[in-house]
């Protein structure tokens, strides 16, 4: 299908959130179920325990015996209550990563209790529009000192719609931000996939939504995921590209077939870097990745770098480009937001 698609539907038996572009598998929400018991997201009251003062950071003692790390430990004790949000998802065998910035998400603003003022997203330049949405939203705080942003979505939206969403929004934040006395206790579980695709996807508006049990089937998603399933990825003009994930980091390598023109390398490099940041985040890939390019003379690789620079540009991870090591690989540091999809399907 042409257009922008949002598809409704499970995987695994649990609920599942996709986006297409013209038929091409653009985002992909899954629940993880039981791979982990804390999702990014959810908000919890936990228990500061042992403050790591080489590492500037804190573990931190949370619900049914769980364990999370927060950076952040400015103003902070040990036996200390404390409200974090889940930031990331952990590895196997190490602490949950968490914030102690709390945001509240939805489709038209976020409510940040941490960071107070009220800004509205640079994609909305008309200063009228711009200057209604501060007024509305400052009507919405009243003498509240939490945060509020407006996000794009909000540029065409019905102010009534709007304010309906936020007046709950910012109540909730009252609520949760109250609940700083006790013991280790989840405050609000992390949306799900339906939730955060109608959060998270409302700009540009879908041009279809698809829902039903066989929705993956019908509208392609399931042969995409299968095809995220392997190793390779197919390129243009023949080409490859290999990810795998080791215990280290993630190793991706680039391979331009049979092509043996001049011009084979560059063109291999430049379509594995475009797609690069959309392969990562299907397939829930984060940490250390070293990409191993097709062998390219020195000068091309300034070009690599703009193409790498623009295409992770609008990706919603933290993503570091650290740039190429002596040995000719390149290095990019990427936010673990996701369980990896083989851990959700078992490898295969």
């Amino acid at each position: 299908m042409k257009g922008r698609q949002v598809v409704l539907g499970q995987f695994h038996g649990n609920e599942a959130a996709a986006l297409m572009q013209d038929g091409q598998l653009i985002d992909l929400i899954l629940d993880p179920g039981s791979q982990t018991a804390l999702i990014p997201g959810a908000i919890c009251r936990g228990v500061t325990e042992r403050l790591m003062k080489g590492q500037g950071g804190v573990f931190v003692r949370l619900p049914d015996g769980q364990r999370g790390y927060l950076r952040e430990r400015s103003g902070v004790s040990e036996g200390q209550p404390i409200l974090v949000q889940v930031s990331g998802v952990a590895e196997e065998g190490k602490a949950i990563p968490l914030s102690g910035r709390l945001l509240f998400r939805g489709r038209y603003g976020l409510v940040t209790p941490a960071a107070p003022g009220i800004n509205v997203s640079r994609r909305i330049r008309d200063s009228e529009t711009r200057e209604a949405l501060v007024e509305l939203a400052q009507a919405q705080l009243g003498e509240r000192s939490h945060g509020l942003i407006l996000r794009s979505a909000a540029a065409d939206a019905d102010h009534e719609d709007i304010a309906e969403e936020l007046g709950p929004l910012i109540d909730l934040a009252d609520r949760i931000t109250a609940e700083t006395a006790g013991g280790p206790e989840l405050l609000l579980d992390a949306a799900t996939p339906w939730e955060l695709a109608w959060t998270e996807w409302a700009e540009p508006e879908p041009d279809a939504v698809e829902e039903g049990e066989d929705s993956f089937d019908r509208c392609g998603v399931s042969d995409a995921i299968d095809a995220l399933l392997s190793a390779e990825i197919v390129l243009p003009m023949g080409a490859h590209a290999w990810i795998e994930p080791t215990r280290a980091l993630i190793a991706v390598d680039v391979n331009t077939g049979r092509d043996t023109s001049p011009a084979a390398s560059l063109k291999a490099n430049i379509a594995l870097a475009r797609d690069l940041p959309r392969q990562l985040r299907l397939r829930g890939l984060g940490g250390q990745v070293a990409v191993d390019f097709a062998p390219i003379p020195k000068r091309d690789r300034a070009v690599l770098d703009q193409v790498l620079g623009a295409a992770f540009k609008g990706d919603g991870a933290e993503t570091t480009l650290i740039g190429w090591t002596k040995m000719g690989l390149y290095e990019i540091s990427r936010k673990r937001d996701r369980v990896a999809l083989t851990r959700l399907t078992g490898g295969h």
